[in-house]
């Protein structure tokens, strides 16, 4: 007998990508940065409208968002110039996730939202600004565009990054007084990255992370980068 061989992977298999998380352990925090985000995809699709754009800052946390409703809705993800890639009418009646969606091209774009506002399905556009400043060319999607519903995540406040903090710290299997969190909370930038940054740096001094390290730490990521002297 001749074995069989297994059938192609199909076009969602091949392009359903990891989204962007935090770690599994890691519940998202509900605070005044994202409260508005997180109460509209909680309730959406809500008949108001089939596509919905959310945006904010890198590290605000509207990619753990997005994962979160697509999870609950049983989304497609897709990433930016992926959309390209897939047969339009393999979408047909069901949610898509596109996230980094101004990475897609403009044709691929219109026909998602085309496709969404047909009934049926939901698109929700993730990216880092909103729609309007997106550069596109077709006239028709910029109209789309500039019509859309939109929802926002600001930067991380206070409760937020102070659970980013402590995560990452986590991971290291580092927990540090909370004066040290209090501390770090109050000098950081208010983006994940930077969270990041100083428990890595932190980490790699192998010292007790106290509130004294901390300030040491800050102070060396705040110094101005050195530049050579032009002759």
């Amino acid at each position: 007998m001749t074995a069989q061989s297994a059938p192609p992977p199909s076009a969602e298999e091949q392009l359903r990508l990891p989204l962007e998380r935090h770690g599994e352990a890691e519940a998202f925090v509900v605070s005044d940065s994202n409260a508005d985000a997180a109460g509209v995809l909680a309730r959406w699709p809500d008949g108001v409208g089939s596509v919905l754009s959310l945006y904010g800052p890198p590290g605000s946390g509207k990619s753990r968002l997005a994962a979160e409703w697509a999870e609950r809705v049983g989304a497609m993800p897709l990433h930016g110039a992926e959309a390209a890639l897939i047969d339009p009418l393999e979408l047909e009646g069901r949610p898509v996730l596109l996230d980094r969606a101004p990475d897609a091209d403009d044709e691929s774009l219109f026909h998602l939202i085309n496709l969404a506002n047909a009934g049926g399905g939901a698109l929700l556009l993730v990216s880092r600004d909103a729609p309007r400043s997106w550069t596109v060319a077709l006239p028709d999607l910029r109209s789309r565009l500039d019509a859309l519903r939109t929802v926002a995540v600001e930067a991380p406040d206070d409760v937020v990054l102070s659970v980013i903090l402590r995560a990452r710290f986590a991971e290291r299997s580092i927990a540090p007084a909370d004066e040290v969190i209090d501390y770090l909370v109050r000098r950081l930038d208010r983006s994940a990255e930077s969270a990041a940054t100083v428990v890595e740096r932190l980490d790699a001094l192998h010292r007790p992370v106290t509130r004294v390290l901390a300030r040491q730490v800050l102070d060396e990521m705040q110094k101005p980068e050195s530049v050579d002297d032009a002759d």
